[in-house]
């Protein structure tokens, strides 16, 4: 069958229905107020509609009377994680998260699971890769549900291992969870589609079904989703736009350190990030990022270059280190880890043109200390500094920050946030900051900390 068309008479006085027109509203009692309208509802048992959670199916809500999604949002018990979200999760968002193998991705999940089954109540969370032994014993490792933060699992946590997603969807009907989780959405197969799970039919049809359940229940929806070589999402682009947020689990699994940023939020900023650190009992949130970042950087060393970068709603610090050592033979190296390598091949050229290093005999490795990958040109000019440093064989005063996005010719650029960078210097204990002329200019006084503004790369010299 087909479209159903269907005739209500609303009242324009209090918005109320009624199935026949009788000159006078029903509920107000207001003369000549009911206006007919009508509805068209497609197929109760069409899986591809997707209905609001508070308004009647094919009936429009006026937008001034939708509550607003800030003043819900739920708590998941984590504070980088919340930070990363926006202020928390929204009911009925669905977010999406990536990292590579063994990042993570299912800690931090369960995590989460286990805060808001202990807090709000019920929590499904669906396994299509690990059995319930495997998921019950991470979740004996990490979750704490004791009022002296003892170990337990809540009973509103449960776990299904189902990859078909009409099961899945029939059992989010019955148990009516307050949180979903499906681990993870390759892995899915909805049986009106033929084709093998992970296709690309596939994990479109399974994301809309997704979208349908999260939507149409306010119930906030976490997709785990598998990463290529390349870190990029496996599966459809499709799926990136359609969920809500995207989130990417970053780091080394062979440092403790793990960075949650947050590539795509449409409910708060786009360059947000958590920081966490991995332990026995899980993932350890890290509220002193600068601190843990810097806390192994030698004063005095040639190479080694303090600069700050600003994420999201944060000022960080951290620390850039520069080899530049003879080439043996062919072609100079050029290697950076956190940094682009076309944006370290400019910062060198402008370095051989406009302060004279010879640079062609020279492999040069850059580092940012600790795995972090900074986004922007906040740190253009340290790394310019800790190359001339290590080419010099002098280094810079430990006690100085340096940042500023460096130009072609040669010249500074203003950064933003300045400001809030500089307070967090001053926090660190750094001594002086040197940063683009404009940014120095516009620095209220009452700072304690010594302003050095640069306008051209040349200035570089006299810090050493």
């Amino acid at each position: 069958m087909g479209k159903k068309k269907e005739t209500v008479f609303v009242c324009q006085e209090c918005g109320s229905e009624s199935s026949r027109w009788t000159g006078q509203c029903p509920v107000c009692h207001a003369w000549n107020s009911l206006v007919e309208e009508k509805v068209f509802t497609g197929r109760e048992d069409d899986r591809r509609r997707r209905t609001s959670a508070t308004a009647a199916p094919g009936r429009p809500q006026k937008l001034a009377e939708v509550s607003s999604g800030e003043k819900e949002r739920i708590d998941t018990g984590i504070g980088e994680l919340n930070r990363v979200l926006g202020g928390g999760l929204v009911p009925g968002s669905l977010v999406l998260i990536s990292g590579e193998p063994g990042i993570g991705k299912s800690t931090i999940i369960m995590q989460a699971a286990g805060n808001i089954a202990e807090r709000r109540g019920k929590v499904l969370y669906v396994s299509g890769e690990e059995s319930e032994e495997q998921i019950k014993m991470r979740a004996d490792r990490i979750c704490r549900n004791g009022p002296d933060g003892s170990k337990g699992i809540s009973d509103n946590l449960f776990i299904l291992a189902e990859t078909n997603m009409e099961n899945v969807s029939a059992v989010c009907d019955n148990l009516k969870p307050e949180f979903l989780i499906v681990d993870s959405v390759q892995t899915m197969y909805s049986a009106e589609i033929e084709s093998a799970p992970g296709s690309v039919s596939q994990v479109r049809t399974c994301g809309n079904e997704l979208m349908k359940i999260g939507k149409s229940n306010g119930i906030p929806v976490f997709i785990v989703a598998h990463v290529t070589k390349s870190g990029e999402l496996a599966g459809p682009r499709i799926l990136e736009h359609m969920v809500d947020c995207v989130l990417s689990f970053t780091g080394d699994r062979s440092h403790e350190m793990r960075i949650l940023r947050a590539r795509k939020n449409r409910f708060g900023t786009t360059s947000e990030i958590g920081a966490f650190e991995m332990a026995e009992e899980g993932l350890l949130e890290i509220e002193n990022l600068s601190g843990t970042l810097m806390e192994e950087m030698d004063g005095g060393s040639e190479g080694a270059v303090a600069t700050a970068v600003y994420e999201g709603t944060r000022p960080l610090i951290l620390e850039v280190q520069a080899l530049a050592c003879p080439c043996n033979a062919g072609f100079a190296r050029r290697t950076s880890i956190g940094i682009e390598n076309s944006r370290l091949s400019m910062i060198l050229a402008v370095l051989e043109k406009k302060l004279g290093l010879k640079l062609m005999n020279q492999d040069v490795y850059v580092n940012i200390v600790g795995g972090f990958r900074p986004e922007g040109t906040y740190t253009d000019l340290a790394v310019a500094a800790a190359v001339y440093s290590s080419c010099c064989g002098s280094a810079p005063d430990s006690r100085t920050l340096i940042l500023g996005e460096l130009g072609l010719t040669g010249d500074l650029r203003a950064v933003q946030n300045s400001e809030k960078i500089i307070k967090e210097a001053e926090r660190m204990g750094f001594e002086q900051i040197v940063l683009p002329i404009k940014n120095a200019e516009r620095i209220r006084s009452g700072s304690d900390i010594k302003i050095i503004g640069m306008r051209n790369i040349r200035e570089i010299r006299e810090l050493f």
